[in-house]
């Protein structure tokens, strides 16, 4: 209840609830996407990798980012919609 007695109500436009759902689990899905992204760097700088496994995780990167980029354009997102605004802490996703 708010302080005037009455109870809160949310309004739960189905269309809204789907696309917030879609665009939340997109967001965590890109969040760990480019952590991935950024160990793969990571250990190819440290020269712990072979040339096939170099070659390799910049294939599975490259796929990664196509079906991000998919699954933006199916629920009609884009990468700037990902990137949730956490207020003083800035925001979710660093700029590339």
């Amino acid at each position: 209840m708010n302080e005037e007695g009455t109870r809160w109500r949310i309004a739960a436009d189905p269309e809204t609830v789907q696309r917030d759902l879609s665009r939340l689990v997109l967001t965590i899905v890109e969040l760990v996407r480019q952590l991935v992204e950024r160990q793969c760097v990571r250990r190819m700088e440290g020269g712990n990798l072979t040339d096939e496994q170099i070659e390799a995780l910049g294939v599975t990167l490259m796929s990664l980012e196509e079906a991000m980029e998919d699954l933006c354009e199916r629920f009609e997102l884009t990468p700037a919609d990902l990137n949730l605004d956490l207020g003083p802490l800035g925001t979710l996703l660093p700029a590339d």
